[in-house]
């Protein structure tokens, strides 16, 4: 299980993912032109895959399913609004389109196709039910605290499978024990490989910083066998710790860059900059020192067998934007609202949250 920031006792309260419980919307990378090739519709869906609307909205159009263009993948289940491209001579062709479970709340035209990842954020609205008062201060507590600090940006149970066994699958193929007909589904399971070491590197990451802030410099010596290494971390205000020349990103958008402690604490503090892990693939770029040692043990394994992988880097710990709660006693509801970056997960921010494994 991944190690959690928060200590605090697990907060119990009901939350399911229903269209009156759980939205998303949906934060364009760009303004849209109003003129172009294609065209861009704004939808609102519920309780439907981004999948099924896509084959739904091709039934219909006559679009093929290849030629539409999305930024991300939305929920299942909940209320949630994306933005869909397709080509815009096809524009006529929508009126056959009508949907018990979506409706297009707009269109716009625009000279590019949306591609996977051509979007800012989203927005997240969380209710949270049967809070009785007392969990409701623990609530706004904590959630005050994530708002102001941050939290693990790890990869959510979504990308592991509800048997959570979509990383071993991944291993499996690489190593040529299984193969599937579908190519993008082997490479969704390669990817879940490639997720599941970087939540181990960062929970490691995450356990050190609980050493640092509860144990003694002298405990700590007999952990690191290094003076100034423990009066780094030590000295650090923000729980989770950083280390002299790693390399950080830009927060929330940003190049791949050293710097040294002193300047990253206090860009870190001021959220301008967040650390970076590893997506294991092909040519690593690993830090150096500790970090480089830290690294060699969560990813030694593994560095030949995703040589053939595209990798990259990811932001170690992300920060909530527009946070705010409000909490009806009466209705027993607590509903938060929050906006994450691109890839981030809210439901890792509520088993933050709670200090439970959320998993639907």
């Amino acid at each position: 299980m991944n190690l959690r920031a928060n200590k605090h006792s697990k907060i119990n309260v009901h939350f399911s993912k229903n269209s009156q419980d759980f939205v998303v919307r949906e934060i364009p990378m760009y303004e849209f032109s109003q003129n172009g090739e294609h065209l861009i519709l704004h939808i609102q869906k519920k309780d439907l895959t981004t999948n099924d609307l896509l084959k739904d909205l091709s039934a219909a159009t006559g679009v093929k399913q290849k030629d539409f263009g999305y930024a991300g993948l939305k929920d299942k289940l909940g209320l949630t609004y994306q933005y869909i491209s397709m080509p815009k001579k096809y524009e006529k062709e929508l009126k056959n389109f009508s949907h018990e479970k979506c409706k297009i709340i707009d269109t716009f035209t625009h000279n590019n196709k949306i591609k996977l990842g051509h979007l800012k954020g989203n927005s997240f609205f969380l209710r949270l039910k049967k809070v009785n008062k007392i969990d409701a201060l623990k609530l706004e507590q904590v959630f005050t605290k994530i708002a102001k600090q941050g939290y693990p940006n790890y990869f959510g149970y979504q990308r592991f499978g509800k048997e959570q066994n979509n990383a071993q699958s991944g291993e499996d193929i690489l190593k040529n024990k299984i193969k599937f007909k579908n190519h993008k589904l082997n490479k969704f399971l390669i990817s879940a490989l490639q997720s599941e070491l970087f939540n181990r590197y960062l929970s490691k990451r995450i356990e050190i910083s609980h050493f640092a802030q509860d144990f003694s410099k002298k405990e700590l010596k007999e952990i690191f066998k290094d003076e100034k290494l423990v009066n780094d971390l030590k000295e650090q205000e923000h729980f989770f710790k950083l280390f002299d020349n790693e390399l950080f990103e830009h927060y929330p958008f940003g190049k791949l860059f050293n710097e040294n402690l002193q300047n990253a604490k206090e860009r870190f503090l001021k959220q301008d900059i967040s650390p970076s892990a590893l997506i294991l693939g092909a040519n690593p770029r690993f830090n150096s020192g500790y970090l480089f040692e830290l690294e060699q043990e969560i990813f030694k394994d593994y560095i030949e067998l995703l040589q053939s992988q595209n990798g990259s880097r990811r932001y170690l710990w992300s920060f909530l934007q527009n946070a705010s709660f409000k909490y009806n006693e009466e209705l027993a509801h607590f509903c938060i609202e929050f906006t994450l970056q691109k890839g981030s997960y809210a439901t890792v921010v509520l088993s933050e949250l709670l200090n439970d494994e959320i998993i639907f």
